[in-house]
């Protein structure tokens, strides 16, 4: 990025200084929600935030608007912070809890894009990474007979996300990676 940047820059465009984002870039208003209202025709309705034990604790504004690990805008009054810890489409629930819930070493994976292998090792090494900026961290790669792997973290990872890709690396090279089903 800061080699494309440069270039913009010489260039003078005036995107050289655009800060980045993890927001969806074509949706101008930042509205997400709306966009993909208009955009699918559907409604998204209101539904049960739940607690840990599945007693209800509020109401939210449609599923879709909430993302693992999210604690701002929940628009919930409890005792300690609370954060998104899953959420449920079908039944349009969503679950909160104390961070710590967030925290899981393992996750299963689909939708396979291997780029270092034609066939990947039963059994592997690697460094992963489930977050944009999140640093790679270790991991061990179980690659199964229905094309999915399971990635084992060495250690807890903060808000593994279901329908996130997951990135596997050797060092600084990129050898595959696939869309989290599980965690």
């Amino acid at each position: 990025k800061s080699e494309t940047r440069a270039i913009a820059e010489e260039h003078c465009l005036l995107n050289a200084a655009k800060p980045d984002s993890q927001d969806i870039c074509f949706v101008p208003d930042g509205d997400y929600v709306r966009f993909m209202e208009r955009y699918t025709g559907t409604t998204y309705p209101a539904g049960d935030f739940l607690d840990g034990d599945g007693a209800i604790v509020g109401k939210h504004r449609g599923a879709v608007a909430y993302t693992i690990g999210q604690r701002r805008g929940l628009g919930l009054s409890m005792r300690k912070p609370v954060y998104v810890l899953g959420k449920s489409m079908e039944e349009n629930t969503v679950t909160v809890g104390e961070e710590s819930g967030l925290y899981r070493r393992r996750l299963l994976a689909d939708d396979l894009n291997w780029i270092a292998f034609d066939t990947p090792p039963a059994r592997f090494r690697a460094t992963a990474k489930t977050r944009y900026r999140q640093l790679e961290q270790p991991a061990t790669v179980t690659v199964k007979r229905d094309n999915r792997i399971t990635v084992e973290f060495d250690e807890p990872q903060r808000a593994i996300t279901p329908g996130q890709a997951v990135v596997l690396y050797d060092g600084d090279t990129v050898i595959g990676g696939g869309t989290i089903r599980m965690v």
